[in-house]
């Protein structure tokens, strides 16, 4: 065969593979898929910020102080539970059965940002409280679905809407290769008034359930 023939066909296959890579740059999501979506780019930022996820926390025992009212009061009620969000919140050994804080706990502990059925997508950017804060929604894990914002210098959790609430989180601290929030205050998503005031006094990673709590008491 004409040795030119073979030259003439790795041209063309030459100008065909760039073709392809062009115009696949081109189509709206194949690039994205290429260099990494904007969206993952921003989960993958606020992972590595408290540390990676290697050191999220899954399982952890808490001391907390909490009150109701338009105002944080010291020193509040107190209480130690047990969490594993979004499953499972035990205090003492009562698990608390369906409740929200399960899910907001499962935003702060950034666990569903990596959870194989959420859907995760850009929303708008917000500015609160001067802050300038780049927006995540996550569905299908999550329903309804979950708005947060994260601090754009930072990349700290900042604030979360859910259902009727919003929840303004603060004090981050280190502990354990991980950092959390460790005040948390809550608003009337209509209104804007404060009404439910958190705050994290001690966290304890844990390796496996207490005595006397038992996983299969988990109603969620």
């Amino acid at each position: 065969m004409n040795p030119n023939h073979h030259t003439k066909c790795r041209r063309v296959l030459c100008c065909l593979a760039v073709s392809l890579t062009v115009l696949a740059s081109n189509i709206p999501g194949v690039a994205d898929d290429a260099a990494g979506s904007p969206e993952k780019e921003l989960v993958g930022k606020v992972i590595a910020a408290a540390g990676g996820e290697d050191k999220l926390l899954r399982l952890f025992r808490m001391e907390e102080l909490y009150n109701a009212g338009k105002a944080r009061v010291s020193p509040g009620t107190s209480r130690v539970s047990v969490v594993e969000p979004p499953n499972s919140w035990w205090i003492g050994t009562s698990e608390r059965g369906q409740e929200p804080a399960k899910i907001t706990a499962w935003a702060w502990t950034l666990g569903v940002l990596n959870d194989p059925k959420s859907k995760i997508e850009l929303i708008p950017d917000v500015t609160d409280n001067e802050k300038e804060l780049a927006g995540l929604q996550v569905t299908v894990s999550v329903d309804p679905a979950i708005d947060m914002y994260f601090d754009k210098t930072t990349y700290e959790l900042d604030r979360v809407d859910w259902r009727n609430d919003i929840y303004r989180f603060s004090e981050w601290k280190d502990y354990d290769g991980t950092k959390y929030p460790s005040k948390c205050a809550m608003f009337r998503r209509n209104s804007e008034e404060p009404w439910f005031f958190h705050e994290i006094v001690t966290i304890e990673r844990l390796q496996e359930l207490p005595e006397g709590v038992r996983a299969d008491e988990s109603t969620c």
